[in-house]
C-alpha cells in the first residue's frame, strides 16, 4: 500500500454554516383585543339583578325556615329595585330591555318569593287550600305587573292604578319579621290572619284603586305637599322606633289611604247631580245661531225690496 506522503497539506475542516431557525413562512400577529366599551344601561341592569339574586335568596332562607332572614331579603328587594329605577332616570339609560328585566325581577322578588313565604309560614297547615290561597300573590302580581306594562305609554305620572308589588310583598315581609319577633296571645289564629292578609293584598294589585308615587324630597314639593312629607317623615320616625313593626303600620296606612280615598271619589260622584250633556249644550248652541241667521237672511231681502221700491218710486217722479 501506498503510504500517503507529507508532501500533501493537511486537509482543513470545512465549517458547515449553523442551521437556521425554522421559521413559518406565514407570520402571525396577534391582534389587539378590543374591550366593547360598558353601556350606560349596565349600572341600573346591575341593581336589577341584585332584586332578582334577592328574591331567590329569600325563597331559600324560607325553605330553611329562616323566616326573618327571608323576610329581610325581601326588603333588600324593594331597595334594589327603587334604586335601579332611580340610577336609570340619573343617566338617561332606559330601555326596553331594562323594562323586562325590571318586570321579571320584580315578579321573582315580589311575587313568587312572597307567596313561598307566606305558605311556609302558617298556610302550609291548611294543605291544598293554603296552596291555593299563597298563589294569589304570584298570580296578581304578574297580572298588576303585565297591565302596568301594557299602559306604560299613557301611564298617569301621579298615581298607580292598584297596589304596587313591592308595597304588597314589603306589607308581608315586615308582618312577617314582626310577628316572629315578638310574642302574641293570638299565634293560633295566625294562618288565618296570614290567609286573610294574603286575599286583601292579592285584590289590592289588581283593582283600580290609585295610589300615590313617592315624592321626591323637593323645596318646592314640600310646598306643594306639605301633609305627605309629613307623613313620610312620621312613617320614617316609625321605622327608626319600632322597626318591622312601624314597617307594617306605615305600609298599612298607606293602602288604607288610597282605598278610602277611592271610596270617597265613589260616592261623592254618585251624589253629584249629572252634568248637562256636551253634545245637547252644543246642538242647542247650533240651534240658536242658525234661528239667528235665519232671521238675518229674512230681514235683509226685506229691506233691500223696501229700497228697491223707494228707488223706484224716486226714479219715477224725476220722470214724471
Amino acid at each position: 500500500m501506498r503510504k500517503p506522503s507529507n508532501d500533501f497539506p493537511a486537509r482543513r475542516r470545512i465549517r458547515k454554516p449553523p442551521l437556521e431557525k425554522w421559521q413559518p413562512k406565514r407570520k402571525f400577529k396577534m391582534r389587539k383585543v378590543e374591550v366593547p366599551p360598558v353601556p350606560r344601561s349596565a349600572f341600573p341592569s346591575f341593581f336589577t339583578v341584585m332584586n332578582m339574586v334577592c328574591g331567590y335568596a329569600s325563597i331559600v332562607m324560607a325553605s330553611k325556615q329562616d323566616f326573618i332572614a327571608a323576610g329581610w331579603f325581601i326588603i333588600f328587594a324593594a331597595v334594589f329595585d327603587t334604586l335601579d329605577g332611580f340610577i336609570a332616570r340619573l343617566a338617561q339609560a332606559t330601555s326596553e330591555f331594562g323594562v323586562e328585566l325590571d318586570s321579571l325581577s320584580d315578579l321573582v322578588s315580589f311575587g313568587a318569593a312572597p307567596s313561598f313565604l307566606v305558605y311556609k309560614y302558617g298556610l302550609e297547615s291548611f294543605g291544598n287550600w293554603g296552596l291555593v290561597i299563597s298563589s294569589f300573590l304570584m298570580v296578581c302580581s304578574g297580572l298588576r305587573l303585565a297591565r302596568f306594562n301594557v299602559q306604560l305609554v299613557g301611564f298617569d305620572k301621579d298615581y298607580f292604578t292598584g297596589l304596587p308589588t313591592p308595597s304588597q310583598a314589603m306589607t308581608v315581609a315586615s308582618f312577617i319579621i314582626w310577628t316572629s319577633t315578638e310574642s302574641f296571645a293570638w299565634k293560633p289564629e295566625m294562618p288565618a290572619m296570614l290567609a286573610g292578609l294574603t286575599i286583601c293584598l292579592s285584590a289590592a294589585m289588581v283593582s283600580k284603586v290609585k295610589y300615590d308615587l313617592l315624592l321626591r324630597p323637593t323645596a318646592e314639593g314640600f310646598r306643594k305637599h306639605p301633609v305627605k312629607y309629613g307623613f313620610y317623615i312620621a312613617a320614617a320616625f316609625a321605622i327608626v322606633i319600632y322597626q318591622a313593626k312601624g314597617f307594617f303600620i306605615a305600609i298599612t296606612v298607606y293602602i288604607l289611604h288610597g282605598v278610602c280615598r277611592s271610596l270617597y271619589h265613589f260616592f261623592s260622584e254618585e251624589q253629584t247631580p249629572a252634568a248637562p250633556d256636551a253634545k245637547a249644550t252644543d246642538a242647542k248652541a247650533t240651534e240658536s245661531k242658525a234661528g239667528e241667521s235665519k232671521v238675518d237672511s229674512e230681514s235683509v231681502p226685506a229691506s233691500m225690496a223696501a229700497n228697491a221700491s223707494n228707488e223706484t218710486a224716486s226714479t219715477t217722479n224725476e220722470h214724471i
